[in-house]
C-alpha cells in the first residue's frame, strides 16, 4: 500500500493520473474557508486543470477550517502534503482516479486564528473564497438580514482581533490590509445561494458596519464580491470509497472525493487584482450570472428536494434509485417543466429542456450513490432559498404550484422523524429540534409546519398555498409517499 504524499506521488499506478507541474514551484495566492468535497471536486480541480498547462502555478490554494469538524481535515491533508484523489464515477461503471495538487497547505483557524487572518492579510493573496454552505452566511431566512445576535459573531465583535467567524477572519484580514496599504482581495462565494456574491457583500459589509459604519461603508465601496453559480454532484465519501482506491490501485488515501463527470462554473467577471485564466479550462466567464444560477437553484437543486424526502418515506436511501423509477422521474420532470423552469428567464447557451433531461441522467447515475440522507440535511437551510421562490412567483403569476407544494408537505412529514416502516429517522438541521417539535402538531393541526413565518414568512395565509399543502400532508398520512405521487401525477397527465 502506497500512502498518498509528494514523496510517493511518482511512484503511483499509471492508471492514476497526477500533477504534470512541479508542485514545489506553486505558491499561494487563493486562500479558501470551507474545504470539503465539493471545493476539491470543483475549484481545486480546475486549478490543478490550469496548472498541467504550465500555468496559474502563482495561484496556489491554502484551505482553512474555521469549524471544529474541519481538524480532520487538517490532520489527513498535512499528512498528504495537501495532495488527494479525485475519483470521477462514470455511469457505465469507468472509474477515472486524478490526483489533485493546487492546494499547498492547510490551516485550522482554531489553533491560531493570527496565522489565517495574516496568511489573507499577504500581499500574494488576490482571492478569498469560500464554500460554508447555505446556512453558513448568517442570513435571517425570513428579514434577509445580517443576524448580530448570533453568540459567536457577538464574540468577534468584542474581541475582533481573535475572531472565530469567517466574517470576523475575513473582516480583520482586510482591515491590516488596508492599515498597510494592501489593496483588498476578492471574496469570491462558490456556495449555493442565489446572488451569492450579493448575498456575501451584505453579510460580511454588515459585520464590517457592526464594527464600525465606516469601515462598513469602506468594505462595501471598496471590495469585490463577484457571483458565481458551480455545479457538481460530489456525495459524501465513504469508507467504501476508501476501501476501493486501496483495493484497484494500492493507494492509500484517507480522505479522497468521489464524484460526477458533470462540471459547471460560471463566475462574473469582476477582480480587481486578478484572476487564473479560468476559461482555458471550461469557466465561463460572463457580465450577469442570474440567468444559470436560478436555473440550477431552482431546477437542480430544488430538483434534489423534490426527490428526496418522498423517496426516502418510500424506503429508497440513494438518488439514482428514486430516478430509475419512472414514477418519480415523471413527477421530477412535472416539477421541472411546469413550475420550477416558467419562471426562468431565458439562459444564454442552454437548451432548459435538453438541460432538464440531463438532470434526470445525472441523478440516475448509479456509481455515485448520492445518499437521500445528504440531500434531506439542512432542509431549513436549502428550501427556503430553492424552493419557495418558485412557489412565490408562481402564486404571482397565477402558475402551478401542486407539486411545490407537496415538496414542503413531504419535508414536514419527513420531519416527523419516522419513516412508513416505523423506523426512525435522524434529522440532521440547525433547527433539528424545534422543526420535530413543530412536525409533532401535523396530524392535530395540520397548517403548524408552514406557520412557522421564520422559514415560511406569509405564505400559509396564501389560500392556493395552504389548500395545496394540506391536501399533500393528508394524503402522505393516509395513504403514504408513494401513493401520494402517483395522486398527484394522475391528476397533472403525462408531461
Amino acid at each position: 500500500m502506497t500512502q498518498l504524499n509528494n514523496h510517493n506521488v511518482g511512484n503511483l499506478s499509471a492508471a492514476i493520473e497526477t500533477p504534470r507541474y512541479d508542485r514545489q514551484a506553486v505558491t499561494a495566492g487563493i486562500v479558501h474557508i470551507g474545504v470539503g468535497g465539493f471545493h476539491r471536486a470543483h475549484q481545486a480541480m480546475y486549478l490543478d486543470a490550469l496548472m498541467n498547462q504550465g500555468e496559474a502555478l502563482e495561484w496556489g490554494i491554502v484551505g482553512v477550517g474555521v469549524m471544529p469538524s474541519d481538524k480532520r481535515m487538517q490532520q489527513v491533508l498535512t499528512t498528504q502534503d495537501c495532495l488527494y484523489t479525485l475519483i470521477v464515477k462514470h455511469p457505465n461503471g469507468d472509474y477515472q482516479p486524478r490526483v489533485i495538487g493546487s492546494m499547498v497547505d492547510y490551516l485550522f483557524a482554531p489553533d491560531d486564528c493570527n496565522v489565517v487572518i495574516e496568511k489573507m492579510a499577504d500581499p500574494s493573496i488576490k482571492i478569498v473564497s469560500l464554500t460554508v454552505t447555505e446556512g453558513g452566511y448568517n442570513v435571517h431566512p425570513v428579514t434577509g438580514e445580517f443576524n448580530l445576535a448570533d453568540p459567536q459573531v457577538q464574540g468577534d465583535l468584542a474581541h475582533p482581533d481573535t475572531p472565530s467567524t469567517s466574517f470576523g477572519l475575513v473582516v480583520e484580514a482586510l482591515v491590516r490590509r488596508r492599515s498597510r496599504g494592501i489593496a483588498p482581495f476578492t471574496v469570491m462565494s462558490c456556495d449555493n445561494i442565489q446572488s451569492n456574491g450579493d448575498v456575501a457583500k451584505q453579510m460580511f459589509s454588515a459585520y464590517a458596519h457592526a464594527r464600525s459604519p465606516a469601515l462598513g461603508k469602506w468594505l462595501s465601496d471598496n471590495v469585490a464580491f463577484p457571483n458565481a453559480m458551480v455545479d457538481r454532484i460530489t456525495p459524501v465519501t465513504s469508507a467504501v470509497d476508501i476501501e476501493e482506491l486501496a483495493q484497484r490501485f494500492g493507494l492509500d488515501d484517507a480522505w479522497p472525493v468521489v464524484c460526477e463527470p458533470f462540471t459547471q462554473w460560471v463566475v462574473e467577471d469582476h477582480f480587481p487584482l486578478g484572476r487564473p485564466a479560468l476559461a482555458k479550462v471550461g469557466v465561463q466567464l460572463v457580465d450577469d450570472v442570474e440567468p444559470y444560477e436560478l436555473m440550477k437553484l431552482r431546477l437542480l437543486n430544488a430538483s434534489h428536494q423534490a426527490l428526496t424526502y418522498f423517496g426516502y418515506l418510500a424506503g429508497y436511501r440513494y438518488a439514482h434509485e428514486v430516478c430509475q423509477d419512472p414514477l418519480f422521474v415523471e413527477f421530477l420532470l412535472g416539477y421541472m417543466r411546469e413550475e420550477g423552469a416558467p419562471t426562468l428567464a431565458p439562459v444564454p447557451g442552454v437548451d432548459l429542456e435538453t438541460y432538464q433531461l440531463t438532470l434526470i441522467e445525472r441523478f440516475a447515475n448509479p456509481q455515485i450513490k448520492d445518499t437521500l440522507a445528504r440531500l434531506c440535511a439542512e432542509s431549513s437551510d436549502r428550501i427556503p432559498k430553492w424552493l419557495l421562490p418558485v412557489i412565490r412567483q408562481q402564486l404571482a403569476q397565477g402558475g402551478e404550484i401542486e407539486r411545490s407544494a407537496a415538496v414542503v408537505a413531504s419535508w414536514a412529514r419527513y420531519a416527523e422523524g419516522v419513516d412508513e416502516q416505523g423506523e426512525a429517522i435522524e434529522i440532521v438541521d440547525r433547527l433539528r429540534d424545534s422543526l420535530i417539535a413543530i412536525a409533532a402538531k401535523n396530524r392535530v393541526r395540520p397548517a403548524a409546519f408552514i406557520e412557522n413565518r421564520e422559514l415560511f414568512g406569509d405564505l400559509a395565509d396564501q389560500p392556493r398555498f395552504l389548500n395545496a399543502y394540506l391536501s399533500a400532508l393528508s394524503s402522505l398520512h393516509e395513504h403514504g409517499a408513494r401513493a401520494t405521487l402517483e395522486a398527484l401525477v394522475s391528476s397533472k397527465g403525462t408531461v
